[in-house]
């Protein structure tokens, strides 16, 4: 796993102002101001075109993981082994001139190599606290599900809280903080499966897929002498993130889409379909996918459309299908496009000043959608 920069005296003043800090806007003390339109839409395209230039035919997959990134969630990369999981997870770290620290989950790793432990120093005759490899802006998992629960649920923390609490002591994790990991799901002996808990931490879930003919065969001439990676460079800073994420933060959410993101949920609670619905957690993290797709497609403003567009990768993960449901051959997705389809879409706010006009277009913005729109 690589070092990160964080020393045992950095991490002790970081737990000095644990109360009332907020590390969505907050980096190394000053409070980040969000970017201007053009300038947050060329630090997005910088990140994509690199991570694209090493993932061949997986644009979709690199969006959503930005889109993660700048909505402040972690991201579960889930699919068969060599469709390129952890190259995906190390090039986008590597987008950024941030910490990065990665931990390959195996049976015998312990909590405290994750969060970090404390160690007797016999000169001072002080315990002294020394980080683990979570204390880094971007943690890289690989293979999560390889761990025992016990250490995976050493991640839980860490990921709802952006903190780390040993032998009493809280430590606050670096900003921005970002979980990447990567499991196989057709591996079965010697893992732990992730339990629901532990899932619904993740925001989303991404399945790779094979690549297309032609993305393989570029592949195959130009992976194969040298490592993609060895020639990827930060292109944005720790603080362009940060103000990038506060841009998303701006990001305006009219009553009318509100409504239609509890409308989502809710439906796959009462579905008979379900036997398990998406919790309330899933709802605040739905929104804030919206909200960074929003901006990454150059609006100020939410539409249902965004909504829809992250459902699946958001909730999918966090359903369980009821037993005669997955014999009759539904999937979660099957479900939720299901439920997507027949759930109507936005409507105009009654307090708008004019009655509800019923449902709109999915590419039309609804009245009330935006304070300009």
């Amino acid at each position: 796993m690589e070092s990160h920069r964080r020393t045992a005296n950095d991490v002790s003043a970081a737990n000095r102002n644990l109360a009332g800090v907020d590390p969505v806007s907050h980096l190394n003390g000053h409070r980040q101001t969000p970017m201007d339109a053009s300038s947050f839409h060329a630090a997005s395209e910088r990140i994509l075109t690199t991570v694209n230039t090493v993932i061949d035919g997986k644009s979709d997959a690199a969006k959503l993981a930005l889109t993660v990134l700048l909505a402040q969630g972690h991201l579960l990369l889930e699919d068969v082994p060599g469709v390129g999981k952890t190259l995906l997870a190390k090039t986008l770290a590597r987008t950024i001139d941030c910490t990065v620290n990665r931990i390959q989950f195996t049976p015998d790793l312990l909590p405290s190599d994750v969060t970090g432990v404390s160690i007797y120093n016999q000169s001072s005759r002080l315990f002294e606290f020394r980080p683990g490899a979570v204390f880094a802006n971007i943690v890289i998992g690989d293979e999560i599900n390889r761990a025992s629960a016990k250490t995976q649920s050493a991640l839980l923390e860490c990921m709802e809280e952006h903190q780390v609490t040993v032998d009493g002591n809280s430590y606050r994790l670096d900003e921005p903080f970002m979980v990447v990991a990567t499991q196989n799901p057709i591996e079965m002996e010697g893992t732990y499966p992730l339990p629901e808990a532990q899932r619904d931490r993740f925001m989303a879930r991404i399945s790779m897929g094979y690549p297309d003919k032609d993305s393989e065969i570029e592949m195959l001439e130009t992976h194969q002498a040298t490592s993609p990676l060895a020639k990827v460079s930060a292109v944005v800073t720790t603080a362009d993130v940060a103000a990038m994420i506060a841009t998303v933060q701006q990001v305006y959410v009219s009553q009318a889409v509100k409504e239609y993101t509890v409308s989502v949920g809710r439906a796959t609670r009462e579905s008979p379909l379900l036997r398990l619905g998406a919790s309330p957690r899933s709802m605040l993290q739905l929104l804030r996918a919206a909200k960074a797709t929003a901006a990454l497609d150059g609006r100020d403003f939410v539409l249902p459309d965004d909504v829809v567009l992250v459902a699946e990768a958001v909730l999918a993960h966090r359903i369980i299908l009821d037993r005669k449901a997955a014999g009759a051959g539904e999937t979660p997705h099957s479900v939720l496009r299901g439920i997507l389809s027949r759930l109507p879409i936005a409507q105009r706010p009654a307090d708008a000043g004019n009655k509800p006009s019923g449902s709109t277009n999915r590419n039309t913005p609804v009245a009330g959608l935006s304070r300009n729109h």
